[in-house]
């Protein structure tokens, strides 16, 4: 992995925490544990599905489903 895309996945994470946190109304140590224990996290590390460079909105939409139903 390059630093190119090693920088898009963790500012797509920061978003992603943020907005957990904020959304859920948790500690950040809480949304950290919801983000990088998600099946999308493990989705957006694998760069063949690209989420990595979409936007953090889009990625939050399947994150938010994913942490109140559940699954993906």
């Amino acid at each position: 992995m390059n630093n190119e895309i090693k920088f898009l996945i963790d500012t797509l994470t920061k978003n992603l925490v943020l907005r957990v946190m904020t959304d859920f109304g948790i500690s950040i140590k809480e949304a950290l544990d919801a983000v990088y224990n998600s099946q999308l996290y493990d989705k957006i590390l694998d760069l063949e599905t690209g989420l990595y460079y979409q936007s953090a909105g889009y990625n939050y939409q399947l994150l938010h489903k994913e942490l109140v139903e559940g699954k993906l």
